[in-house]
């Protein structure tokens, strides 16, 4: 087994390949009531799907098990803003995670999130799933550029951003999912080598 070495703030972190896996894998999970989350996700999905020798997983948060998560090079999780929080179901899938003998420990983590309206909670619930990532010693990331710093983010029924279409996400928004899927899966990708 190659084993990578990582510097990340004077701190050297030692990273495996993903289980023995020859490719390593995003495990995208989501919750959505809607379905504006879930075609976040699918965007994510895309961004991820873009880059080469990289197998991409997308599941709702009922699909997905813990040997899923334990499999994964990166895991982004997605959820709705729920009065500023982390949607219940999503906060329950992290807290059945493995903590003893730091299993996720090295792996990549991201965020993205969709809300109601502008300054609805999208940072909080951001950083609160990215919070939770860091107990659990994984190295999170956020997408590629400083307009998207805590992962991916849309907001649904706000003015302009509203549709007809109430599975219609904004274009801008798909395309920071797609942006932020890339970023986890080149970083995956390059850890894994």
């Amino acid at each position: 087994m190659r084993t990578s070495l990582i510097a990340l703030f004077g701190v050297v972190l030692a990273v495996a390949p993903c289980d023995g896996q020859d490719r390593p894998s995003v495990l995208i999970v989501y919750y959505s009531v809607t379905g504006h989350t879930r075609t976040m996700a699918e965007a994510v999905a895309e961004g991820a799907r873009s880059v080469e020798e990289v197998d991409v997983i997308l599941l709702s948060v009922d699909q997905a098990t813990t040997d899923d998560v334990l499999s994964a090079g990166a895991i982004i999780i997605g959820s709705p803003v729920h009065n500023a929080n982390v949607a219940p179901a999503i906060q329950t899938f992290m807290n059945r995670w493995p903590f003893e003998d730091a299993p996720l420990a090295g792996k990549i983590g991201a965020a993205f999130v969709t809300a109601g309206g502008i300054s609805a909670g999208e940072e909080l619930v951001q950083l609160s799933i990215l919070h939770s990532m860091l107990i659990f010693g994984m190295i999170v990331v956020g997408g590629p550029d400083w307009t998207q710093p805590f992962g991916a983010s849309a907001v649904t029924f706000e003015r302009p951003f509203n549709s007809p279409d109430s599975l219609e996400i904004a274009p801008a928004f798909r395309q920071k999912g797609f942006a932020l899927g890339r970023r986890v899966a080149e970083l995956t990708k390059n850890l894994h080598q």
